[in-house]
This record gives structure tokens, C-alpha cells and sequence, in this order.
């Protein structure tokens, strides 16, 4: 980059599999927001410029272009008074970067994305995933012991249950041979109670 950056970059060695996964994330937040001005703004109201600035210390070449280029995408959203004072950025943006003919990404005239575009948009990609998946996983993939189970006090005590015509038949006695005809003492299930009595 510049001697600036290679100046302010911490020289000691760092762990390859850590240096991969952050180059693997910026790879994968690139892909997400390339043409997608929704996501774009969404990475400009998050603020991560700081970050990404942050990121470029780094003197990895492949780290350093994918941080690049997503501040590159960003760029046309952060107003005048941001390029003017990131001048060392834009310009390593303008020489590490590849272009396109038509690219205005320095220019702060990108006309406001309708909001209401990007919803229409984000919804029907979301709902072809959904139909991706049910087409392609859903009918093998979750028979009944894959179900998630529900857990929940209020939702399994409001769950109907539907009780065997045996026990319904001899309920009574049941209540006689289980509940009333085995003495309980009260006391010692209150002292061994771990939830009244913490050890």
C-alpha cells in the first residue's frame, strides 16, 4: 500500500487460518452486496468503513484488494468530506483495483435506491431460496424425527392430548393402584426439593 500503512502495521506473525477465514469473509461480504445497492447502504449505516480502513494495516496483498473493493463499493455513499480526508484510500482503490469503462464509484451521484425496490427484491430472492429448498431438501430431509421439538412450558401444556381408550376405560383404578393407595411424606419431597433447598 502506502508507507503510511506499512508504517502504523503490527510486524509480528499471525496464524494463517485466521488470516484465510477474514479473506474468506471479505470474499463472501463482497459477493453479497456487489450490485446490490440495498446491501451496500445497509454496509454504510452499519459503519464499517472504520473497520475495513482498519483491515488495510494488514500486509497481506489479497486482504488488502477485497477490502479495497468493498470500500470501493461503498465509496459513492459516503459523501464529499469522507473521499476528501481518505484521499490514500481512493487513490490505492483507483491503482489496486480493476475498473470498468463506465465505473463512477468516485462520484458521489448515485441516484437513491427506492427502498421499497430493495424490499420487492430481497423478498423474492428469499422466497426462491425457501422454494429451492423445500423442492430440494424438505421432502427427505425432515420426516418427523428431524422435526424441531417444541419444548416450551405453555405450548406443550396447551397442546391437545389424546388419551388411550384403556386408560380412559380404567382411569379410577388407576388413580387407586398409583396415586391414593401409595402414602406420600410431603416433608421429605420438600427437603429433597433441589429447586426450594440449593445445595
Amino acid at each position: 500500500m502506502t508507507a503510511i500503512f506499512i508504517q502504523n502495521s503490527d510486524w509480528s506473525p499471525c496464524c494463517w487460518r485466521n488470516m484465510f477465514s477474514c479473506i474468506n469473509l471479505l470474499r463472501i461480504l463482497n459477493m453479497l452486496t456487489k450490485w446490490k445497492h440495498s446491501r451496500t447502504l445497509m454496509l454504510v449505516v452499519f459503519k464499517s468503513s472504520p473497520i475495513l480502513k482498519r483491515a488495510l494495516r494488514v500486509r497481506l496483498a489479497m486482504l488488502q484488494l477485497y477490502v479495497l473493493k468493498l470500500l470501493k463499493l461503498q465509496s459513492r455513499y459516503f459523501g464529499r468530506q469522507w473521499r476528501k480526508n481518505n484521499m490514500s484510500v481512493m487513490s490505492a482503490i483507483y491503482q489496486k483495483v480493476r475498473h470498468r469503462l463506465t465505473d463512477d464509484w468516485a462520484y458521489g451521484n448515485e441516484i437513491d435506491t427506492r427502498p421499497w425496490e430493495s424490499q420487492v427484491e430481497e423478498s423474492t430472492l428469499r422466497s426462491c431460496i425457501d422454494q429451492f429448498h423445500q423442492r430440494r431438501y424438505y421432502g427427505d430431509c425432515l420426516e418427523a424425527d428431524f422435526q424441531p421439538v417444541d419444548n416450551h412450558l405453555s405450548s406443550v401444556l396447551n397442546k391437545p392430548m389424546e388419551l388411550p381408550e384403556g386408560f380412559k376405560r380404567n382411569y379410577e383404578r388407576w388413580l387407586e393402584e398409583e396415586v391414593f393407595s401409595i402414602p406420600i411424606n410431603w416433608d421429605r419431597v420438600i427437603l429433597n426439593d433441589p429447586i426450594t433447598n440449593p445445595v
